[in-house]
């Protein structure tokens, strides 16, 4: 059997995203690299989101499931190498340990 991309899937998939993006805080202090890149991940993220929602918004699933997991790659890997504080949320984030 082969899975399918639906609009439900895509649905249940930003929803996951959307509640990361809300969840994360910036950990790194604010004139340090490390923030810089934190600030550019979260850019990245947020833009790869808001490109997932318009490509659902026109129905185009194939381009919202490859953008939004590019989002949420962005946010895990920022929360794996510590410039997110995500309160150790396993569930919406895989983190290191």
């Amino acid at each position: 059997m082969q899975d399918t991309i639906t609009g439900e899937k895509i649905d249940k998939y930003l929803d996951t995203t959307k509640r990361a993006l809300a969840k994360l805080k910036i950990a790194a202090p604010p004139r340090s690299f490390g923030r810089r890149m934190a600030e550019d991940f979260l850019t990245m993220a947020t833009a790869y989101y808001d490109d997932a929602v318009h490509f659902r918004s026109v129905g185009d699933l194939v381009n919202a499931f490859a953008s939004v997991n590019y989002a949420h790659g962005w946010l895990d890997c920022g929360a794996r190498i510590g410039l997110f504080d995500v309160g150790e949320d396993d569930k919406l984030f895989t983190l290191y340990e």
